[in-house]
């Protein structure tokens, strides 16, 4: 195959995806591989190329998503939740694919450790009070889901106020689809391996000690709890509403445009279209007319 027919084969009609879990899995993540690209056949150049191509698209349709529903009583959002190990690439998912539409349309949140009021109340408090008003992309830059995940691997939960908490998720995510809003759920997934190399590199380079802590090396040494505890998640949560996609994650480039393909697949399902003038058009162009001559 020749380098032209290769790059075509794998532009405009590509879709990059990850895995989706479909309801009633009974897999494992490490099933899966980090460095596959699942629905494309070409490399890094050609990735990049696609991801550039098709922001234009997702601009524009974000773009009519807050047209029609921004400050309505009412109407559609999107909630974008990324999950993944440090180091996985929820930055670069920030940067390079919300990025690529208007700030004024996305919403980003970073779910840190819970302050001293936050622990007063369930564990979905917090969340309720960001999630993505009509007409917006919301995004969390990891979510309630660490509440059955951190919390599962270090015991700061038992088994069974892990599966309360599941059956909360399961019923907050019906409540969400209910109110008009489209859950996108990605799990970044790294290598052991390659994590390791990233980590490294940001000891290596006093341009990104900044990003390095201490406590992601410790938390390596939980690798395999880690991948139980997103196995028995994805188990527990990924509904036929709201699956989880696996997005291999060894490939930045890649995981950037699989992700990018999940935004354009629910919002063109969503379909926005442009509000329709609440005046009349003829007669105002009348009255610009005359100011301009």
């Amino acid at each position: 195959m020749s380098k032209q027919t290769k790059a075509k084969k794998s532009g405009a009609k590509a879709r990059p995806h990850g895995y989706e879990i479909p309801s009633g899995w009974t897999g494992d993540v490490t099933e899966f591989d980090p460095r596959a690209t699942p629905g494309f056949d070409g490399g890094k150049k050609q990735g990049k190329q696609l991801l550039a191509e098709r922001s234009e698209k997702l601009s524009g349709l974000q773009e009519r998503l807050y047209a029609a529903h921004h400050g309505a009583d009412g109407g559609r959002s999107v909630l974008l939740v990324v999950q993944g190990m440090d180091t996985s690439g929820k930055g670069g998912i920030m940067r390079h694919v919300v990025g690529q539409v208007d700030p004024q349309g996305v919403e980003i949140a970073a779910f840190k450790a819970p302050t001293a009021e936050e622990k007063k109340h369930d564990f979905l408090w917090r969340i309720r009070k960001r999630l993505p008003q009509p007409g917006l992309i919301g995004v969390f830059d990891r979510s309630y889901y660490e509440d059955v995940l951190i919390h599962r691997v270090h015991g700061w939960a038992d088994a069974g106020e892990i599966r309360e908490r599941y059956t909360a998720i399961n019923a907050f995510e019906r409540e969400l689809a209910k109110d008009g809003i489209a859950v996108i759920k990605v799990m970044l997934h790294i290598s052991h391996a390659e994590q390791g190399q990233r980590l490294m590199e940001r000891l290596e380079r006093a341009d990104k000690h900044w990003k390095f802590n201490p406590g992601d090396v410790d938390e390596r040494s939980h690798w395999e709890d880690y991948m139980e505890a997103y196995t028995r998640a994805l188990r527990a949560t990924s509904t036929v509403g709201t699956p989880w996609h696996v997005i291999p994650a060894d490939r930045k480039w890649f995981a950037r445009l699989a992700v990018q393909q999940l935004l354009l697949d629910a919002l063109e399902e969503i379909d926005p279209q442009w509000p329709v003038a609440e005046f009349d058009v003829a007669e105002q162009m009348e009255r610009l007319r005359a100011t301009m001559a």
